[in-house]
């Protein structure tokens, strides 16, 4: 056996290795490229021009309109979970389940699923629900080991309810891998794969997900319910006072997530220019909430947003143009007093968020949670580039089609690996290394790149919280009381790990689970 038919495995053996050392994975990946490169250039294996693509790449990670929606979507996620709009629904909600036994964690459940649909950050989330429910639930009674697997459950479904970042990022990869295959197959004018196909197809598990865990709540609660005791009634849980409280704290986060996904599902906007919608949303509503005595800025931003958006749907306003008729001029002249009021209510709702220190910060995590994906991406496109030039995508494809089991066989191999990456590796570290040499095999073998894509990330999730190396059980940890044990944490979400699983084999089983509403939406 000669260097060239073994470098490929080591180049990725290394990846791991070093992976586990702890190293920055995106000069991990950029390291491991050139190193290999220059060891397959003097065995005479490797083309120095693959090299030679890697600023066309970047360029067109730069230029990639996908892309921009992750900084977007970060900040309208770090600006909801600092303006304490995730404290003001999780106590709400607990209050409002309270009385039912299993009711703190059923409102941990839903709370969850509406940060995961608002944020898609998982770190964040789950971080921030064990700051404010764990001690509530441990003080109430709850068992610990359920009340810390609810929580860390709840906190990945980020990973999955859109508009989740990690679908943003997988459907760029999926695209890409789809168009791959079908050119090795011969289309060179594919039928294209957006990130609104994986947010479309994500919807039906990720709700799915939410529910076997509120019926795994119930179900506790009725064969156990010393592990789970209701809230005793109070003063402040008066049917009137309580329904103006949720009122409050669920309009506004519920209308801003109906806008975002709905827009793009219903195919008015991009993810991109959705998100972008998303984070001027989460500034108008954190500026509310500093200063709720002094709305009129904040609601004539709102309503102007509705009305452009509304303009711009249905009425031709482009002004380059030799004859414009009467009422698409009146019509934009709407438009550009409505954008004035946007421009005076953001700008009221960025000088309270200044003012009040929240402003700051916000952008410093976005910044560096921005960066830090795509140093990633410029790592894992190193990478891609030398792995492929040195035969690593045919050795890949090769190994697959000869699996026991045909494709599903494949798919179960290729599950298994990111499963167990999962340990070792953040989510957006496996889409950049994984999804582009896995991808287009799989995809040559007949699957449907949307359900392909939720598998992934159904899978990831599920990697998240399994003892003993899932990030979620680390996340919680770090903001657990000293009281709770690790032993606690990891058999209290055993049982949620079984429900993923239980899920990824009803996705398996049912494609259509996942392929059913892209078609229904878009044909």
């Amino acid at each position: 056996m000669n260097i060239g038919e073994w470098l490929d495995l080591a180049m990725f053996a290394a990846l791991c290795a070093f992976g586990l050392l702890g190293f920055p994975i995106s000069f991990t990946l950029a390291g491991i490229a050139l190193i290999f490169g220059l060891i397959g250039m003097a065995a005479g294996v490797f083309d120095a021009d693959f090299l030679g693509v890697f600023p066309h790449r970047i360029f067109g990670v730069m230029t990639n309109e996908v892309l921009m929606a992750v900084p977007l979507f970060i900040f309208m996620g770090v600006m909801l979970e600092r303006s304490k709009v995730a404290e003001e629904l999780l106590d709400t909600m607990g209050q409002l389940f309270g009385r039912l036994r299993g009711g703190l964690g059923i409102s941990v459940s839903v709370v969850g699923a509406l940060l995961a649909a608002s944020t898609g950050i998982v770190g964040a989330t789950v971080v921030t629900m064990g700051l404010l429910s764990l001690p509530t639930m441990l003080r109430r009674g709850y068992d610990p080991r359920l009340a810390c697997g609810t929580i860390a459950a709840a906190g990945t479904l980020g990973q999955i309810i859109p508009p989740s970042i990690v679908l943003v990022v997988l459907g760029d990869q999926i695209s890409n891998a789809h168009q791959e295959a079908q050119r090795q197959l011969g289309n060179f004018s594919p039928e294209p794969v957006s990130v609104g196909d994986l947010f479309a197809g994500a919807l039906i598990p990720g709700l799915v997900l939410v529910g076997l865990y509120i019926v795994y709540q119930i179900g506790v609660a009725i064969v156990k319910p010393s592990s789970s005791p209701a809230i005793p009634l109070d003063n402040s849980m008066q049917a009137g006072n309580m329904a103006s409280r949720v009122m409050h704290a669920l309009v506004a986060p519920f209308v801003l997530i109906v806008s975002v996904l709905g827009s793009i599902l219903g195919g008015l906007a991009t993810p991109t220019e959705a998100a972008g919608v998303g984070a001027v949303g989460a500034t108008l509503l954190a500026g509310h909430r500093l200063a709720a005595g002094r709305p009129l800025p904040v609601y004539t931003a709102v309503v102007s947003l509705v009305g452009v958006i509304i303009l711009t749907t249905f009425v031709d306003m482009r002004v380059a143009r030799a004859v414009i008729p009467t009422g698409e001029l009146i019509a934009t002249v709407f438009a550009v007093l409505m954008c004035l009021g946007i421009g005076w209510g953001l700008l009221v709702a960025l000088a309270r968020t200044f003012h009040d220190n929240t402003l700051v910060p916000v952008m410093r995590t976005t910044a560096r949670l921005s960066a830090m994906i795509f140093a990633i991406i410029v790592g894992a496109q190193l990478f891609s580039l030398v792995f492929r030039g040195l035969g690593g995508d045919d050795a890949v494809h090769q190994v697959l089609t000869e699996i026991p089991g045909g494709a599903l066989g494949a798919m179960f191999v290729v599950m298994a690996l990111m499963f167990v990456m999962g340990f070792f590796l953040e989510t957006t570290e496996i889409l950049f290394i994984v999804v582009p040499i896995v991808g287009p095999p799989l995809l040559k073998l007949g699957f449907d790149p949307a359900w392909l894509g939720i598998m992934i990330a159904v899978n990831l999730q599920t990697s998240f919280l399994t003892p003993p190396f899932g990030y979620a059980l680390f996340y919680l940890r770090s903001v657990a009381p000293p009281e709770v044990t690790t032993i606690q944490i990891y058999r209290g979400v055993i049982p949620f790990v079984i429900i993923q699983l239980l899920m990824l084999v009803v996705l398996a089983l049912f494609p259509s689970m996942a392929t059913w509403l892209p078609k229904a939406l878009w044909g």
